[in-house]
Protein backbone atom coordinates (compact mmCIF):
# COMPACT_ATOMS: atom_id res chain seq x y z
CA UNK A 1 0.00 0.00 0.00
CA UNK A 2 1.92 3.39 -1.39
CA UNK A 3 1.96 6.01 1.88
CA UNK A 4 1.42 9.36 2.08
CA UNK A 5 2.67 11.68 -0.68
CA UNK A 6 5.49 13.77 0.36
CA UNK A 7 4.84 17.09 1.11
CA UNK A 8 5.57 19.69 -1.09
CA UNK A 9 8.89 21.66 -0.95
CA UNK A 10 8.60 24.92 0.94
CA UNK A 11 4.65 24.75 1.17
CA UNK A 12 3.72 27.53 3.38
CA UNK A 13 6.88 29.36 2.41
CA UNK A 14 6.26 30.21 -0.90
CA UNK A 15 3.38 32.34 -2.95
CA UNK A 16 2.35 32.00 -6.71
CA UNK A 17 1.65 35.33 -8.07
CA UNK A 18 -0.26 35.35 -11.22
CA UNK A 19 -1.25 38.49 -13.31
CA UNK A 20 -4.84 37.95 -15.31
CA UNK A 21 -7.34 39.49 -17.75
CA UNK A 22 -8.80 35.74 -18.42
CA UNK A 23 -10.32 33.01 -16.43
CA UNK A 24 -7.94 30.82 -15.23
CA UNK A 25 -8.65 27.58 -16.68
CA UNK A 26 -4.77 27.01 -17.38
CA UNK A 27 -4.47 25.90 -13.83
CA UNK A 28 -5.94 22.66 -14.25
CA UNK A 29 -2.50 21.56 -15.95
CA UNK A 30 -0.77 22.93 -13.46
CA UNK A 31 -2.86 20.99 -10.41
CA UNK A 32 -0.60 18.34 -9.68
CA UNK A 33 2.65 21.26 -8.85
CA UNK A 34 0.28 24.05 -7.70
CA UNK A 35 -2.30 22.81 -5.77
CA UNK A 36 -0.42 22.52 -2.66
CA UNK A 37 0.43 26.34 -2.55
CA UNK A 38 -1.24 29.87 -1.88
CA UNK A 39 -1.90 31.62 -5.10
CA UNK A 40 -1.96 35.81 -5.45
CA UNK A 41 -4.01 36.25 -8.32
CA UNK A 42 -3.57 40.02 -9.64
CA UNK A 43 -6.86 40.90 -12.20
CA UNK A 44 -5.42 43.88 -14.92
CA UNK A 45 -8.68 45.79 -16.75
CA UNK A 46 -12.31 46.19 -15.73
CA UNK A 47 -12.48 45.29 -12.12
CA UNK A 48 -16.35 44.37 -12.21
CA UNK A 49 -15.52 41.45 -14.28
CA UNK A 50 -15.45 38.29 -12.98
CA UNK A 51 -12.91 36.11 -12.92
CA UNK A 52 -12.75 32.44 -12.75
CA UNK A 53 -10.35 30.36 -10.57
CA UNK A 54 -10.68 26.42 -10.85
CA UNK A 55 -12.18 24.76 -7.88
CA UNK A 56 -9.32 23.19 -5.56
CA UNK A 57 -7.17 26.20 -5.40
CA UNK A 58 -6.32 28.47 -2.09
CA UNK A 59 -6.19 31.93 -3.44
CA UNK A 60 -6.20 35.67 -2.55
CA UNK A 61 -7.63 37.67 -5.43
CA UNK A 62 -6.75 41.11 -5.73
CA UNK A 63 -8.36 43.92 -8.80
CA UNK A 64 -7.71 47.29 -9.14
CA UNK A 65 -10.61 48.08 -6.54
CA UNK A 66 -8.67 46.51 -4.10
CA UNK A 67 -5.43 47.83 -4.66
CA UNK A 68 -6.57 51.19 -4.67
CA UNK A 69 -7.98 50.61 -1.05
CA UNK A 70 -5.21 49.24 -0.19
CA UNK A 71 -2.88 51.30 -0.96
CA UNK A 72 -4.22 54.79 -1.29
CA UNK A 73 -2.82 57.51 -2.88
CA UNK A 74 0.38 55.13 -3.51
CA UNK A 75 -1.63 52.89 -5.47
CA UNK A 76 -0.74 55.45 -8.18
CA UNK A 77 2.92 53.86 -8.26
CA UNK A 78 0.83 50.03 -9.79
CA UNK A 79 0.85 50.09 -13.35
CA UNK A 80 -2.79 49.75 -15.16
CA UNK A 81 -3.39 47.14 -18.18
CA UNK A 82 0.01 45.96 -17.76
CA UNK A 83 1.23 42.72 -16.68
CA UNK A 84 3.73 44.69 -14.70
CA UNK A 85 0.15 44.79 -12.14
CA UNK A 86 1.62 41.51 -10.95
CA UNK A 87 4.30 43.34 -8.81
CA UNK A 88 1.03 44.43 -6.42
CA UNK A 89 0.77 40.72 -5.18
CA UNK A 90 4.83 41.04 -4.34
CA UNK A 91 4.05 43.32 -2.22
CA UNK A 92 1.09 41.87 -0.07
CA UNK A 93 2.85 38.58 -0.21
CA UNK A 94 3.71 37.54 3.43
CA UNK A 95 5.86 34.33 2.47
CA UNK A 96 9.88 34.29 2.16
CA UNK A 97 9.78 33.21 -1.46
CA UNK A 98 7.73 33.73 -4.73
CA UNK A 99 7.04 32.29 -8.23
CA UNK A 100 5.27 34.12 -10.91
CA UNK A 101 3.92 32.79 -13.81
CA UNK A 102 1.96 34.13 -16.67
CA UNK A 103 -1.61 32.49 -17.86
CA UNK A 104 -0.25 31.63 -21.48
CA UNK A 105 2.67 29.39 -20.10
CA UNK A 106 1.46 25.56 -19.72
CA UNK A 107 3.22 22.87 -18.60
CA UNK A 108 6.27 21.57 -20.86
CA UNK A 109 8.07 17.87 -21.20
CA UNK A 110 11.29 17.26 -21.05
CA UNK A 111 13.48 15.46 -23.82
CA UNK A 112 12.25 11.95 -22.31
CA UNK A 113 8.56 13.46 -22.60
CA UNK A 114 8.29 13.55 -18.74
CA UNK A 115 6.25 16.59 -17.33
CA UNK A 116 8.37 19.47 -16.56
CA UNK A 117 7.64 20.79 -12.43
CA UNK A 118 8.76 24.38 -13.28
CA UNK A 119 7.88 25.07 -9.19
CA UNK A 120 10.11 22.75 -8.02
CA UNK A 121 13.26 23.16 -10.25
CA UNK A 122 12.94 27.18 -9.30
CA UNK A 123 12.68 26.12 -5.10
CA UNK A 124 16.28 23.86 -6.26
CA UNK A 125 17.84 27.06 -7.86
CA UNK A 126 17.09 29.28 -4.77
CA UNK A 127 18.04 27.13 -2.22
CA UNK A 128 21.47 25.74 -3.57
CA UNK A 129 23.97 28.83 -3.84
CA UNK A 130 25.06 30.82 -6.62
CA UNK A 131 28.37 31.48 -8.08
CA UNK A 132 28.76 35.14 -9.59
CA UNK A 133 32.37 36.21 -8.82
CA UNK A 134 33.70 32.91 -10.62
CA UNK A 135 32.28 31.17 -13.74
CA UNK A 136 32.42 27.22 -13.33
CA UNK A 137 32.64 25.70 -16.78
CA UNK A 138 30.52 23.32 -15.53
CA UNK A 139 27.50 25.34 -15.39
CA UNK A 140 25.59 25.32 -11.51
CA UNK A 141 28.40 22.65 -9.49
CA UNK A 142 25.92 22.33 -6.68
CA UNK A 143 23.73 20.29 -8.87
CA UNK A 144 23.70 16.29 -8.62
CA UNK A 145 26.75 15.10 -11.06
CA UNK A 146 28.33 18.60 -11.02
CA UNK A 147 31.20 19.97 -9.45
CA UNK A 148 33.71 23.11 -8.97
CA UNK A 149 36.63 22.72 -12.03
CA UNK A 150 40.18 22.45 -11.67
CA UNK A 151 41.40 26.21 -11.03
CA UNK A 152 38.01 26.98 -8.87
CA UNK A 153 38.95 28.55 -6.07
CA UNK A 154 38.11 26.91 -3.08
CA UNK A 155 37.75 29.85 -1.15
CA UNK A 156 35.10 30.84 -3.38
CA UNK A 157 33.36 27.30 -3.34
CA UNK A 158 30.71 28.39 -0.91
CA UNK A 159 28.81 30.35 -2.95
CA UNK A 160 26.42 33.06 -2.34
CA UNK A 161 23.04 33.00 -1.65
CA UNK A 162 20.37 32.88 -4.15
CA UNK A 163 18.34 35.87 -4.89
CA UNK A 164 16.33 35.01 -8.35
CA UNK A 165 15.97 31.83 -10.50
CA UNK A 166 15.29 32.92 -13.91
CA UNK A 167 13.43 30.29 -16.04
CA UNK A 168 13.06 29.92 -19.80
CA UNK A 169 10.40 28.84 -22.55
CA UNK A 170 9.50 25.93 -24.89
CA UNK A 171 7.81 27.02 -27.90
CA UNK A 172 7.03 31.05 -28.61
CA UNK A 173 10.63 32.69 -27.58
CA UNK A 174 10.57 36.13 -25.48
CA UNK A 175 11.37 38.36 -28.71
CA UNK A 176 10.82 42.03 -29.19
CA UNK A 177 8.53 42.99 -31.58
CA UNK A 178 10.67 43.44 -34.20
CA UNK A 179 12.47 40.21 -34.19
CA UNK A 180 8.70 38.89 -34.17
CA UNK A 181 8.21 40.91 -37.19
CA UNK A 182 11.00 38.95 -39.23
CA UNK A 183 10.83 35.46 -37.24
CA UNK A 184 6.76 35.26 -37.21
CA UNK A 185 7.14 31.16 -37.59
CA UNK A 186 10.55 30.71 -35.39
CA UNK A 187 9.97 28.30 -31.82
CA UNK A 188 12.17 27.18 -29.50
CA UNK A 189 12.30 23.67 -29.45
CA UNK A 190 15.96 23.08 -27.91
CA UNK A 191 15.72 22.20 -24.50
CA UNK A 192 19.14 22.90 -22.74
CA UNK A 193 19.77 20.95 -19.58
CA UNK A 194 21.78 23.38 -17.53
CA UNK A 195 21.49 26.57 -15.22
CA UNK A 196 23.98 28.71 -15.09
CA UNK A 197 25.04 32.00 -12.62
CA UNK A 198 24.95 35.29 -14.15
CA UNK A 199 28.38 36.89 -13.25
CA UNK A 200 28.84 40.10 -11.33
CA UNK A 201 29.25 43.08 -13.45
CA UNK A 202 27.01 41.50 -16.40
CA UNK A 203 23.22 42.12 -17.00
CA UNK A 204 20.42 40.59 -18.08
CA UNK A 205 16.99 40.82 -19.60
CA UNK A 206 14.37 39.06 -17.19
CA UNK A 207 11.77 37.58 -18.59
CA UNK A 208 8.60 37.50 -15.87
CA UNK A 209 6.42 35.03 -17.22
CA UNK A 210 8.32 32.04 -15.40
CA UNK A 211 10.19 33.50 -12.26
CA UNK A 212 10.94 33.30 -8.81
CA UNK A 213 12.75 34.74 -5.95
CA UNK A 214 13.74 35.20 -2.32
CA UNK A 215 11.49 37.95 -1.11
CA UNK A 216 13.16 38.58 2.32
CA UNK A 217 16.39 38.74 0.06
CA UNK A 218 15.38 40.75 -3.15
CA UNK A 219 11.34 41.69 -2.71
CA UNK A 220 11.80 45.10 -2.35
CA UNK A 221 13.70 45.98 -5.85
CA UNK A 222 11.54 43.63 -7.67
CA UNK A 223 9.43 46.41 -8.57
CA UNK A 224 8.03 46.15 -12.65
CA UNK A 225 8.17 50.24 -12.97
CA UNK A 226 5.30 52.18 -14.59
CA UNK A 227 3.99 50.57 -17.72
CA UNK A 228 0.74 50.23 -20.01
CA UNK A 229 -2.15 52.82 -19.00
CA UNK A 230 -1.15 56.55 -19.24
CA UNK A 231 2.52 55.60 -19.25
CA UNK A 232 4.75 56.14 -22.81
CA UNK A 233 5.90 52.41 -22.60
CA UNK A 234 5.42 48.95 -22.32
CA UNK A 235 7.05 45.06 -22.14
CA UNK A 236 10.17 46.71 -20.40
CA UNK A 237 8.37 46.36 -16.97
CA UNK A 238 10.30 43.14 -16.07
CA UNK A 239 13.27 44.48 -17.79
CA UNK A 240 13.61 46.89 -15.93
CA UNK A 241 12.67 45.34 -12.68
CA UNK A 242 15.61 42.93 -13.97
CA UNK A 243 18.47 45.51 -14.60
CA UNK A 244 17.49 47.22 -11.06
CA UNK A 245 17.75 43.78 -9.09
CA UNK A 246 20.93 42.69 -10.94
CA UNK A 247 22.79 46.35 -9.93
CA UNK A 248 21.72 45.57 -6.37
CA UNK A 249 22.24 42.05 -5.75
CA UNK A 250 25.87 42.40 -7.91
CA UNK A 251 26.54 45.28 -4.71
CA UNK A 252 25.11 43.26 -1.84
CA UNK A 253 26.85 40.36 -3.40
CA UNK A 254 23.85 38.16 -4.14
CA UNK A 255 23.13 35.40 -6.88
CA UNK A 256 21.08 35.32 -9.66
CA UNK A 257 20.48 32.37 -12.13
CA UNK A 258 18.81 31.55 -15.11
CA UNK A 259 18.23 28.49 -17.20
CA UNK A 260 15.97 26.03 -15.91
CA UNK A 261 13.25 25.02 -15.54
CA UNK A 262 11.73 25.69 -18.94
CA UNK A 263 7.64 26.10 -19.28
CA UNK A 264 5.93 25.85 -22.03
CA UNK A 265 4.75 29.54 -23.84
CA UNK A 266 1.78 29.00 -25.70
CA UNK A 267 0.79 31.97 -26.94
CA UNK A 268 2.48 34.57 -29.62
CA UNK A 269 1.49 38.12 -28.38
CA UNK A 270 0.54 40.76 -31.87
CA UNK A 271 4.11 42.04 -32.90
CA UNK A 272 2.29 45.03 -34.28
CA UNK A 273 0.42 45.72 -30.41
CA UNK A 274 3.89 45.05 -28.87
CA UNK A 275 5.93 47.60 -31.20
CA UNK A 276 3.80 50.86 -30.59
CA UNK A 277 4.37 49.47 -26.41
CA UNK A 278 8.22 49.14 -27.04
CA UNK A 279 8.34 51.72 -29.68
CA UNK A 280 10.22 54.23 -27.33
CA UNK A 281 11.67 51.79 -25.09
CA UNK A 282 13.95 50.32 -28.28
CA UNK A 283 15.43 53.66 -28.38
CA UNK A 284 15.49 54.66 -24.56
CA UNK A 285 17.49 50.96 -23.60
CA UNK A 286 20.25 52.38 -26.10
CA UNK A 287 20.77 54.78 -22.61
CA UNK A 288 19.34 52.68 -20.10
CA UNK A 289 21.69 49.66 -20.77
CA UNK A 290 24.58 51.83 -20.20
CA UNK A 291 23.08 53.73 -17.24
CA UNK A 292 22.89 50.01 -15.39
CA UNK A 293 26.29 49.15 -16.77
CA UNK A 294 27.69 52.04 -14.81
CA UNK A 295 26.18 52.45 -11.40
CA UNK A 296 27.60 51.71 -8.61
CA UNK A 297 26.20 52.28 -4.72
CA UNK A 298 27.89 53.68 -2.09
CA UNK A 299 28.81 51.10 1.23
CA UNK A 300 26.78 52.59 3.38
CA UNK A 301 23.68 51.56 1.49
CA UNK A 302 23.31 47.75 3.36
CA UNK A 303 19.58 47.15 2.26
CA UNK A 304 18.08 46.42 -0.69
CA UNK A 305 15.39 49.74 0.32
CA UNK A 306 18.46 52.25 0.50
CA UNK A 307 20.06 50.57 -2.78
CA UNK A 308 16.61 50.80 -4.68
CA UNK A 309 16.20 54.80 -2.90
CA UNK A 310 19.58 55.54 -3.73
CA UNK A 311 19.35 53.96 -7.60
CA UNK A 312 15.85 56.08 -8.13
CA UNK A 313 17.81 58.95 -7.32
CA UNK A 314 20.50 58.06 -10.28
CA UNK A 315 17.44 57.00 -12.65
CA UNK A 316 15.76 60.97 -11.75
CA UNK A 317 19.42 62.35 -12.36
CA UNK A 318 21.08 60.39 -15.35
CA UNK A 319 18.28 59.22 -16.90
CA UNK A 320 15.34 62.19 -16.59
CA UNK A 321 17.62 64.06 -19.23
CA UNK A 322 16.50 61.21 -21.33
CA UNK A 323 12.99 61.54 -21.12
CA UNK A 324 10.45 63.18 -18.66
CA UNK A 325 8.96 59.73 -18.28
CA UNK A 326 12.10 58.78 -16.25
CA UNK A 327 11.70 61.73 -13.65
CA UNK A 328 8.11 60.29 -12.68
CA UNK A 329 10.01 56.17 -13.13
CA UNK A 330 12.04 57.78 -10.18
CA UNK A 331 9.23 59.10 -8.62
CA UNK A 332 7.40 56.21 -8.51
CA UNK A 333 10.22 53.78 -7.27
CA UNK A 334 10.21 55.87 -4.21
CA UNK A 335 6.45 55.78 -3.77
CA UNK A 336 6.59 51.83 -4.32
CA UNK A 337 9.27 51.45 -1.20
CA UNK A 338 7.22 53.59 0.75
CA UNK A 339 4.15 51.33 0.23
CA UNK A 340 6.38 48.39 0.72
CA UNK A 341 7.66 49.23 3.93
CA UNK A 342 4.11 50.55 5.39
CA UNK A 343 2.67 46.61 4.49
CA UNK A 344 6.15 45.30 5.34
CA UNK A 345 6.75 46.52 8.55
CA UNK A 346 9.81 45.73 10.41
CA UNK A 347 9.81 44.66 14.37
CA UNK A 348 10.57 47.86 15.16
CA UNK A 349 8.09 50.23 12.84
CA UNK A 350 5.27 47.43 13.26
CA UNK A 351 2.80 48.98 15.59
CA UNK A 352 2.91 52.35 14.16
CA UNK A 353 3.02 51.08 10.58
CA UNK A 354 0.96 48.17 10.30
CA UNK A 355 -1.79 48.36 7.40
CA UNK A 356 -5.42 47.92 8.16
CA UNK A 357 -6.18 44.30 7.24
CA UNK A 358 -3.87 44.71 3.99
CA UNK A 359 -2.96 41.44 2.88
CA UNK A 360 -6.64 40.04 3.14
CA UNK A 361 -8.57 41.18 0.16
CA UNK A 362 -11.37 39.49 -1.80
CA UNK A 363 -11.27 35.67 -2.03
Amino acid sequence: MAGPAPTPILKDELDIVIPTIRNLDFLEMWRPFFEAYHLIIVQDGDPSKIISVPKGFDYELYNRNDINRILGPKASCISFKDSACRCFGYMVSKKKYVFTIDDDCFVAKDPSGKDINALEQHIKNLLSPSTPFFFNTLYDPYRDGADFVRGYPFSLRHGTPTAVSHGLWMNIPDYDAPTQLVKPLERNTRYVDAVLTIPKGTLFPMCGMNLAFDRELIGPAMYFGLMGDGQPIGRYDDMWAGWCIKVICDHLGLGVKTGLPYIWHSKASNPFVNLKKEYKGIFWQEEIIPFFQSATLPKECTSVQQCYIELSKQVKESLGKVDPYFQKLADAMVTWIEAWDELNPTASNAESNAPNGAAKSAK
